[in-house]
């Protein structure tokens, strides 16, 4: 009979021109039925999905975040609490699309002053364009002025006795302000001054003389920019203590010779310019 099976096909198949070594019998693999997509769907292009270096958390991961609206949170706190894979690998798959530029994370301020993290997807990596508004408008650059750096902090001094730093005040900044004259690039500011105070207080109270003060301060200076080269040496050169020296104690009292008293014959100790003893300065006192 003629009758011929319908599965069968009807003439054998040749390998393509382009891929000879494909098998003639080859089945295998994927075979897609696709539908088209009139609503809920992004456009997703093949260099994420089929990345040879992404893994496939990743890969997952990057098309999730395309697909989502814009506004949506999109952190590790809010994945995790989405999938079962944990913050640990949703963390190492997010900073894998940061690498190959799929993902951008900036942190912005707020028309308020409030600082917060955005999430910026790129479904083309290279292809950067302004993100899509959130809600949350990044102010003027006019309007946002640049924070003032610190001041760091001056270097330590040395400190004096408190009644040294009183006595002594007004001496030391005498001092520190007339080093100008000697180097103009030692011209101090008020708080300045005020600083180092102490610390040549702490020299002059160690019986240094104000002018080997000012020498210890002014000699052998760098040709460089100066930084503070006053604290450092009062610092690093404070002399000792002078030496111990056992308090002077009160003067003693004169011992005047004996001589007799003119009122009473009597001897007693008194300056030359004293005629009568005690006992009797007493009784002219009281008949006067």
């Amino acid at each position: 009979m003629d009758t011929q099976n319908p599965s069968a096909p009807p003439r054998a198949q040749s390998a393509p021109a382009d891929n000879p070594a494909r098998s003639r019998h080859h089945t295998g693999g994927v075979i897609h039925e696709n539908t088209r997509h009139t609503e809920r769907f992004v456009v997703i292009g093949n260099h994420l999905t089929q990345h040879k270096e992404l893994s496939l958390l990743a890969i997952g991961l990057g098309c999730h975040i395309q697909s989502l609206p814009t506004g949506t949170p999109a952190d590790i706190k809010s994945l995790a609490s989405r999938f079962k894979e944990g913050t640990t690998r949703i963390a190492a798959a997010l900073r894998e699309l940061e690498t190959h530029g799929y993902l951008r994370r900036e942190r912005v301020r707020t028309a308020t002053g409030r600082i917060i993290t955005r999430t910026i997807s790129c479904n083309q990596p290279g292809h950067r364009r302004e993100p899509a508004d959130t809600g949350c408008p990044t102010p003027p650059r006019t309007a946002h002025r640049p924070e003032p750096r610190p001041r760091r902090a001056l270097p330590a001094v040395p400190q004096p006795t408190q009644a040294a730093a009183t006595a002594l005040h007004q001496q030391a900044t005498d001092l520190l302000t007339g080093l100008r004259r000697h180097d103009p690039r030692l011209l101090l500011s008020a708080t300045d001054t005020a600083h180092l105070a102490p610390g040549v207080i702490a020299w002059l109270e160690r019986e240094v003389t104000p002018t080997t003060v000012r020498h210890a301060l002014t000699t052998d200076l760098p040709d460089d920019p100066l930084r503070r080269p006053a604290a450092l040496r009062l610092t690093a050169q404070l002399p000792p203590p002078p030496p111990y020296r056992t308090p002077a104690g009160p003067p003693p009292t004169p011992r005047h010779r004996l001589r007799n008293c003119d009122g009473c014959d009597h001897a007693f100790r008194a300056p030359e310019t004293e005629t009568h003893c005690r006992d009797c300065r007493a009784a002219t006192a009281t008949h006067t």
